[in-house]
């Protein structure tokens, strides 16, 4: 019995469509993305097609979809969360095209999600987060209360909650991946009641940029920065070389679409932790590893008792929560989360 998987057949150049909110150039999420699938296809001799500034819910990306569709690309890469479900009758009107997005709560025969399991490193700098802080609240900066930022939202209070029970991780929503504007002004405002550890899941670095002005803790994410003081603890962060070179691959294999969601785990080095400020102690740093290495035994974050900040019972002590429910049910938050409005 041979399977038939969309993908390469083996004649002339691989052209690979890649489609971005930002630019090729900007720090975060856009350049670390765009770098990691410049040099893939550098490597495997693909040739590549960018697509900037495609504004998520506007109508673009179904336009760059087909202009890369009549470009002749055969693989085509959605790099932000929102893309896939607003052009899924798009996706499914090319059926010999394979596509890939990023975070996506769905698939289909030619379209697979992909992500690495950024939770797990949430989950460990959450750690740091609870043993640095002081007042026992912790700030986040977070982009909207989909699937994807609520999966780190989770596991990185999990993390706080290890190390400091009584802790709680205060919560700002922009509704945006990238509004300067907004993220300063959430910074500041779980500042100003009390938080002295910020994290965030945007595009950019403005949460850590409103923490260091105001001379407090911060714990980036996409890339290391370094820009800021020792009060800049570690950043979780991707390389996103790894992941798309796996999805390259299996295109020019002839494997693409061949799997529901593509997840890479922190034991692949896709995702992880960039390095520690100074001011993280030794006690603090065990206490990471000691927590990484229950994630390479194999013991997920989501496993064992978790309750939600409502005080129902969520998974159970020898239980864990599948993929799937990661992936596409995740709309609520654990004990410790508090959302403000």
């Amino acid at each position: 019995l041979v399977a038939l998987f969309n993908g390469f057949s083996g004649n002339g150049k691989v052209r690979v469509g890649y489609i971005m909110t930002g630019s090729t150039d900007e720090q975060g999420w856009n350049g670390m993305n765009y770098k990691g699938i410049a040099a893939v296809c550098e490597n495997m001799d693909a040739e590549l097609i960018v697509k900037e500034n495609v504004t998520e819910g506007t109508g673009m990306c179904a336009k760059a979809i087909e202009e890369l569709a009549d470009s002749d690309a055969q693989l085509i890469i959605l790099s932000s969360y929102g893309y896939p479900a607003e052009v899924r009758e798009i996706i499914d009107s090319y059926p010999e095209i394979s596509f890939y997005g990023n975070s996506a709560d769905y698939y289909s025969d030619n379209m697979t999600s992909y992500f690495g399991r950024m939770y797990q490193a949430r989950y460990l700098s959450g750690i740091i987060a609870g043993m640095m802080t002081e007042s026992s609240s912790v700030g986040y900066v977070a982009a909207m209360p989909n699937n994807e930022v609520n999966r780190g939202i989770n596991a990185f209070a999990m993390g706080v909650r290890r190390v400091n029970p009584d802790a709680s991780v205060n919560v700002i929503f922009t509704d945006s991946w990238d509004d300067g504007e907004k993220e300063r002004a959430a910074a500041e405002k779980l500042i100003a009641d009390g938080a002295d550890v910020l994290a965030y899941h945007q595009n950019r670095a403005y949460t850590a940029e409103a923490a260091e002005s105001k001379g407090v803790y911060s714990i980036g994410y996409n890339e290391a920065d370094d820009r800021f003081s020792d009060k800049y603890l570690t950043a979780a962060v991707w390389n996103w070389e790894l992941l798309y070179n796996d999805i390259v691959k299996d295109f020019m294999q002839g494997r693409a679409n061949s799997r529901q969601h593509h997840w890479c785990g922190i034991e692949t080095g896709a995702v992880g932790l960039s390095e520690y400020s100074p001011l993280v102690s030794q006690e603090i740093i065990d206490e990471v590893e000691k927590a990484k290495a229950e994630i390479l035994s194999g013991k997920d974050v989501f496993s064992g008792e978790i309750y939600d900040n409502s005080g129902n019972r969520r998974c159970g002590k020898d239980e864990f929560i599948s993929d799937s429910a990661l992936m596409s049910e995740f709309d609520w938050y654990v004990d410790g989360v508090i959302i403000n409005e």
